[in-house]
This record gives structure tokens, sequence and C-alpha cells, in this order.
């Protein structure tokens, strides 16, 4: 049965930085692309980066584009979102997902999400 969790969101005082995790079960990570969303209250969820399941390349979305990194270890089976610089507009759920093809607004297997508040 695949799952996938997330881990490492809480409370931050703005300019800190939070390590998300989203570690897998019953399936291997290596061989998906692996998206990470947000959801901010009374807000869509935005997609924030993803890693290629073809090419293992790391991309990412405007919001996420030079403070954001995400990474995958193939050993661990788990994906991180390092998240510097954190700002009051990035407090929301952040969740992981993962998908066989590519990353898109509804890829096929979704964490339950971690709360992650940018406040001092």
């Amino acid at each position: 049965q695949v799952h996938l969790v997330e881990s490492g969101g809480g409370l931050v005082q703005p300019g800190g930085s939070l390590r998300l995790s989203c570690a897998a079960s019953g399936f291997t990570l290596a061989n998906y692309a692996i998206g990470w969303f947000r959801q901010a209250p009374g807000k869509e969820r935005e997609g924030l980066s993803c890693i290629s399941s073809t090419d293992g390349g790391a991309y990412y979305a405007g919001s996420a584009k030079g403070r954001f990194t995400t990474s995958r270890d193939n050993a661990k089976n788990t994906v991180y979102l390092q998240m510097n610089s954190l700002k009051s507009e990035d407090t929301a759920v952040y969740y992981c997902a993962a998908d066989e093809t590519s990353c898109h607004r509804a890829m096929s297997y979704w964490g339950k999400g971690t709360l992650v508040t940018v406040s001092s």
C-alpha cells in the first residue's frame, strides 16, 4: 500500500528555515515524479517544486525559486524540501505528492500535509 508522510513543519520566525521531509512506503520514490505543494487558508493549492521521474532534475515554481530546494535520498526513500528566508506568506499546509509520469495538480499519491506557520 502506498503511503506518503510529511514531517518537519512547525512554527518558525520570519527569516528562518525549515526542512520538510516526505517519507514514502509501498513504492520506490526514485521511480516517480515528486512534487511539493502548499495550500494557505482561503487559497488554492500551489505547486512549488518537482523532481522529475525522467532526468531526476529539480524544477521550481516562481514562489519557490531562490529560497526553496528539493532533494531526494534514495537510500531513505525520502524527499526533502529545504525552505530558507521564510516569510509570513509562506504559512500554509505543505504536501508532497508522487506520480508515475510527471508533476501536475492531480498527482496519483498525496500525503496528508504538514503545517508551517511563519510568525514572530
